[in-house]
């Protein structure tokens, strides 16, 4: 008597579960990085950017396998669809996020790039985080407010930004912080207020690239500048 053929549920579901593992294996870095558990350098270096990216490869490889299987009748094909679906999409995060980091400009932009804004009492906060500056070239989107905003209003550009103000609101300066979600970036921000402009800076604590971060929160920040009254 022949023996039943194995059936290849429980197979595929290995493989569908080793193609889930890479995108689940990064947000548990990701969240991690974000609750202090370890350093980003370990928690985006290490764990996402370099053990994520080989079960990424896994989880490819994976996934092929199914459609094959499924091809032969020996999996589902609505197993080898989800997996297609979960490692092209994780495969296509990790390009994103690697050639925006080394494309994309500094994560140190200022509004004025003749006398760039200190970040004062921030700037203690910020030890050796210091690295290239970029400008309008790099960020179009920073451009300063041409009229002297009052403070009230610098304010509610930061926070609307999703900064929080940090350190005393003067007339000539106001500061604040941002928090990333994803892996706790901390970004420092300055508007400095003077007779007929207002100008922004916004750099990343670490001196790090984070894929034009600082660009994006300078150029919230600036458009919120511009349509205060």
């Amino acid at each position: 008597m022949a023996k039943p053929k194995r059936g290849s549920g429980w197979g595929g579901s290995r493989l569908v579960a080793v193609v889930i593992l890479a995108p689940l294996f990064v947000l548990v870095a990701a969240l991690g990085t974000r609750t202090g558990l370890w350093r980003y350098e370990i928690g985006h270096d290490l764990l996402a950017m370099r053990v994520g990216a080989g079960l990424t490869a896994f989880g490819a490889a994976a996934a092929f396998a199914l459609i094959v299987f499924a091809l032969r009748r020996r999996a589902s094909p609505w197993l080898a669809a989800l997996a297609v679906a979960v490692s092209a999409v994780t495969v296509g995060g990790f390009a994103w996020q690697v050639t925006r980091i080394m494309d994309g400009p500094p994560d140190d932009i200022s509004t004025d790039m003749a006398e760039v804004p200190g970040f004062g009492a921030l700037g203690a906060r910020r030890g050796d985080g210091s690295g290239e500056t970029g400008g309008v070239d790099a960020c179009p989107g920073a451009v300063p407010a041409m009229t002297q905003v009052a403070p009230a209003s610098a304010v509610w550009a930061l926070q609307e930004a999703g900064f929080s103000v940090q350190g005393g609101i003067t007339v000539a300066r106001v500061a604040g912080t941002h928090r990333g979600f994803w892996f706790g970036t901390v970004h420092d921000a300055v508007i400095r207020i003077r007779p007929g402009r207002t100008d922004v800076r916004v750099a990343a604590r670490d001196g790090r690239p984070h894929g034009g971060e600082a660009c994006r929160l300078a150029t919230r920040i600036s458009e919120n500048l511009r349509v205060v009254r």
